[in-house]
């Protein structure tokens, strides 16, 4: 069997005097022996698992953005719905005729011809105030104030 040849060149394996029962690692080209072929074999698996790491990343890293992005836009659906129903109920309001008729007299002071309507001022007007009391002269505006610094400044003294 050629499985049973070690590199001795040795037929049949180990003799019990070789030392490897005992313990002995064995000395291979003046080199201590290890098992290389595990170490490049767990190189490759380490290899291969980062290759499956870094081909996976962008892939998983585009799922969790775009669920994102998926839970962003049912929001804003469930706002722009919202709004959708509040225009409806606002549509329907405007269109009867009593709510109508209610916010022009409220609102514009409308009056219906039959019937006899009121404005009631109760003086809180700070003009009519001002005007009936002859209370303080109104402060003018800035550009009048502006205009009236220029002209000061260009009369000699």
């Amino acid at each position: 069997m050629a499985d049973d040849d070690d590199r001795t060149g040795r037929k049949g394996g180990r003799a019990a005097g070789d030392g490897a029962a005992d313990g002995d690692t064995g000395d291979r080209a003046g080199g201590r022996r290890g098992n290389p072929a595990l170490t490049s074999r767990a190189a490759i698996l380490a290899v291969v698992m980062c290759a499956i790491a870094l081909s996976l990343a962008y892939p998983v890293r585009e799922y969790i953005a775009q669920r994102k992005e998926i839970a962003d836009l049912r929001q804003q659906e469930a706002v722009a719905r919202r709004q959708v129903e509040q225009l409806a109920l606002r549509k329907q309001q405007l269109g009867d005729k009593s709510y109508i008729e209610r916010e022009a007299t409220r609102r514009l002071h409308y009056c219906r011809p039959d019937v006899k309507c009121y404005i009631v001022l109760d003086g809180s007007g700070a003009e009519g105030r001002q005007a009936q009391r002859g209370g303080p002269a109104r402060k003018p505006p800035w550009y009048e104030t502006l205009w009236r610094s220029v002209e000061a400044a260009d009369r000699p003294r």
